[in-house]
């Protein structure tokens, strides 16, 4: 099942039992998908956006939530806070696991074997390469920083 269809049936299973505050944020998810969709469209292609391009849409919004959380809690509004990390709790119900630092790693140092990337002048390659195959999985800021680390530009 695409994310779009799982994205669907979640809202119409939070509807059947009223839960709010999930239904307010797959409505979210939902339509910051539909203006990334209508962005998309040109006078050739009138294709929606694939699996990856969706998680890396809500990997954008985690990220935006937790800024915001971490605003709300240095203004010394915790139940502003406590909504948005309900968020992230949400949207993350629908992405793969996170991979941990070492299985990140472990990736980027393949991910430049692979590609024969020998300086931080191939870093975009790599990135390239990982952001295909591990979008919504890992941290890409965190994956950049590794990458740069291992290929010696500290």
């Amino acid at each position: 099942m695409s994310l779009r269809a799982q994205l669907n049936d979640a809202m119409k299973e939070a509807m059947k039992t009223k839960d709010a505050k999930r239904l307010a944020t797959v409505r979210l998810v939902l339509a910051a998908l539909k203006d990334k969709d209508i962005a998309a469209r040109s006078e050739t292609s009138r294709e929606l956006l694939g699996d990856d391009e969706i998680l890396g849409l809500m990997a954008k919004m985690i990220k935006q939530r937790e800024e915001s959380a971490t605003a709300y809690d240095a203004g010394k509004r915790p139940e502003l806070a406590a909504g948005e990390r309900e968020e992230i709790a949400i949207i993350r119900s629908f992405m793969p696991a996170q991979m941990d630092d070492a299985a990140m790693k472990e990736a980027v140092k393949n991910t430049i074997a692979e590609t024969g990337a020998a300086s931080v002048k191939d870093m975009g390659k790599v990135m390239a390469v990982l952001k295909e195959r591990y979008a919504g999985q890992m941290d890409f800021s965190k994956a950049s920083a590794a990458t740069k680390d291992a290929l010696g530009g500290k």
